[in-house]
């Protein structure tokens, strides 16, 4: 009984957090009604997917992949797919991953908590490009290592790998007072599916960030990591984790005073900055 009140006392508490997670079709059409680039929607479909896919620039472009945290959507990079700046360089391509808003793994809308198959789900967000160039590929919080897991696995289509304040210590994974309520509550299911599946993988987000923890010294391509000392949700440490996974590798690290979680949309110009740069070479790839 105890749990159940805790449950509604979340439901009641954070019912106005929840929304600054969701964006309506509405809130999104009001966004882009003035603005002068407009994303494109696509959703790539087989027997096991249903990738829901924003894109904004030319196909004949390098690619420019977002992979947002837990929880997120595409929206979340909205600032970026509506830069002209930016879509003069790139086309972008922002997901929603598997499990979130709009896209499903074999047709169910829970969680999937695994790195590689996230990994493989949103590479194919890739068959919209037809530059036949090298992109980057950027990842934010939770969504830092599934990038960094399609970098190795694909090291051919990319040559820079962005992270933003990037969870992927396995020893500094943060949670949250009411986190074991709502994944082992009775009244779990009363919550919005984006919360439900962010705990989800928080709970495998350990386990799987140990199985990546070997793969890092794989990784070919340039890094640049950025990390707020202020962030509360993914701890600084993670950089200091990153500067010892990546050692000896071509990577950068910035940590910017007093910044928190949201880098995208508090330090855009450095994040555009960082998209711009001449790092390593966008030559052809096959």
């Amino acid at each position: 009984m105890r749990r159940s009140y805790l449950i509604i006392f979340i439901l009641f508490t954070c019912s106005g957090c929840f929304r600054r997670f969701i964006q309506t079709d509405k809130q999104i059409k009001a966004y882009y009604k003035d603005k002068p680039v407009k994303p494109t929607y696509f959703t790539i479909e087989n027997d096991s997917i249903k990738l829901f896919c924003a894109v904004s620039g030319a196909d004949t472009l390098p690619p420019l992949l977002i992979v947002h945290g837990a929880p997120g959507a595409w929206y979340g990079s909205r600032n970026l797919l509506d830069d002209s700046l930016i879509t003069t360089h790139f086309q972008v391509i922002s997901v929603d991953r598997p499990g979130y808003h709009k896209s499903t793994f074999r047709k169910s809308r829970k969680a999937v908590t695994s790195i590689a198959l996230q990994a493989t789900v949103i590479y194919e967000a890739l068959q919209l490009n037809h530059s036949y160039k090298k992109g980057i590929i950027m990842g934010s919080s939770y969504g830092g290592p599934i990038a960094a897991r399609i970098a190795i696995d694909h090291p051919e289509k990319f040559y820079h790998i962005l992270l933003l304040a990037a969870a992927i210590d396995p020893d500094k994974e943060k949670f949250w007072w009411f986190n074991k309520y709502v994944h082992h509550g009775p009244l779990k299911w009363m919550l919005p599916r984006f919360f439900r599946t962010a705990t989800d993988e928080k709970y495998a987000h350990i386990k799987e960030l140990r199985k990546m923890q070997p793969l890092w010294q794989q990784l070919t391509i340039p890094v640049t990591a950025v990390q707020g000392d202020a962030d509360r949700i993914v701890l600084p440490a993670n950089l200091d984790f990153a500067k010892k996974v990546l050692a000896g590798k071509e990577a950068d690290f910035i940590l910017i005073h007093g910044a928190d979680h949201l880098i995208r949309w508090q330090h855009p110009d450095l994040v555009r900055k960082l998209l711009l740069q001449p790092t390593g070479k966008p030559t052809c790839c096959k």
